[in-house]
């Protein structure tokens, strides 16, 4: 059992209450000090875990009785919420370890022995895990399809083949569990877990976006790639998936951490155009721009989209903390209304700020990029409103 490889010391450090506001504005600053750092070299924010590892806070959503912190979902935005402040991707990468120790359909129903490695990684800081989905030929599976990366039945388990893109967090990641299809008579689809450092994988760093550089979502290549028979941890005949079989918190788990990521980038922006506005002071106007009244409106209006962000967020997760959690289309439906406000409270800054604004030298332009980003999660806007509308149309 991993809580047999615990010692007091780590037992202790992990029982902490409720992390502190402390700890987190500790995070935000450190983080945000090299966030212009990671965004132009594309690198992996290795010392951004170091720092989340240190402060024992990969093993989050661990259970207790595993020896993690065992928070909900309500204590984990949090977290991510500060991190998100100070540098988004490292959020973002941190968020999927997050989630499949949190939700207990997934990494929980895992053969015992595979999840307590992870759990015994996570404890001492590492164990990142991500899932690698999207293909150049298939796009995303949420729209449905079959992948072309392909799990072939060898003696002593599976060989893995295939190319997987944006692939999240790939060059840091300790496992990745990865989507593909067997080569059975009856295919079967699903996850199988594989080791980062395991024969037959090839990244290429191909990750060259507008914003979010630091998730390096580079592609992986698989060829042949060892697995063992039982990491093949949760494959289904395609219908059992088509049927929705599986855990419904993993879709209220995605909607608001990305919501939460993101309303963390518009936090980040908005104070810093708080301290640009109050700082600078125009020789016509021979005050600073935080005391002209159309200034003051429009970061009014930014303050109101984000109370709006706060409000839908906090209700969403405290709700379902209790077992009373909204449901699928309602928590994608917050995804959308607080993503776009994210986008246009930073919009409303770079209208505020003008030249300025877009200066590579100024984070509020990292920020308008990052921010746009929101936009390609999935389930993206139009997948999001024909949901709502047919559940509201009784379709």
């Amino acid at each position: 059992m991993a809580t047999q490889a615990i010692d007091l010391d780590q037992q202790k450090r992990l029982s902490h209450p409720p992390v502190s506001n402390e700890l987190l504005n500790r995070l935000t600053r450190e983080m945000a000090a090299t966030a212009e750092e990671y965004d132009r070299s594309a690198q992996f924010p290795r010392a951004n875990f170091d720092l989340l590892g240190r402060e024992g806070l990969i093993a989050l959503t661990v259970p207790k009785e595993l020896g993690g912190r065992g928070v909900g979902l309500s204590e984990a935005l949090r977290v991510l919420g500060a991190v998100a402040k100070g540098e988004p991707s490292t959020a973002l990468i941190l968020f999927m370890t997050y989630q499949y120790h949190a939700t207990p359909h997934r990494a929980r129903n895992w053969p015992s022995h595979i999840y307590e490695r992870l759990v015994a990684d996570a404890i001492v800081g590492r164990g990142l895990i991500g899932g690698l989905r999207v293909e150049p030929e298939l796009g995303t599976p949420v729209r449905g399809g079959l992948p072309a990366t392909i799990a072939r039945r060898t003696t002593d388990g599976w060989a893995l083949s295939g190319t997987k893109i944006y692939s999240t967090g790939s060059t840091g990641l300790d496992w990745f569990s990865v989507w593909a299809k067997t080569d059975e008579e009856n295919p079967r689809i699903g996850n199988f877990l594989v080791r980062s450092d395991s024969p037959g994988i090839d990244i290429e760093p191909v990750w060259d976006h507008l914003g979010m550089r630091a998730t390096v979502s580079h592609a992986v290549h698989f060829t042949d790639t060892p697995t063992p028979l039982d990491h093949a941890v949760d494959i289904r005949l395609p219908d059992e998936w088509a049927a929705g079989a599986g855990d419904p918190g993993l879709a209220i788990w995605n909607a608001l951490a990305i919501s939460t990521i993101y309303d963390g980038v518009a936090r980040a922006a908005r104070d810093w155009l708080r301290d640009y506005l109050n700082d600078r002071v125009p020789s016509n106007l021979g005050a600073s721009l935080a005391t002209l009244p159309r200034v003051q409106e429009k970061f009014g209006e930014i303050e109101a989209l984000l109370q709006v962000n706060r409000t839908l967020i906090g209700d969403a997760a405290v709700r379902h903390d209790a077992g009373a959690s909204p449901n699928g289309v309602e928590a994608n439906i917050i995804k959308y209304i607080v993503t776009a406000n994210a986008i246009r409270a930073v919009e409303i800054g770079l209208e505020l700020t003008g030249n300025p604004g877009i200066s590579r030298k100024n984070p509020l332009e990292r920020h308008y990029r990052d921010v746009l980003c929101s936009r390609i999660h999935s389930p993206q806007s139009d997948t999001i409103m024909v949901a709502a509308g047919r559940a509201a149309l009784g379709h």
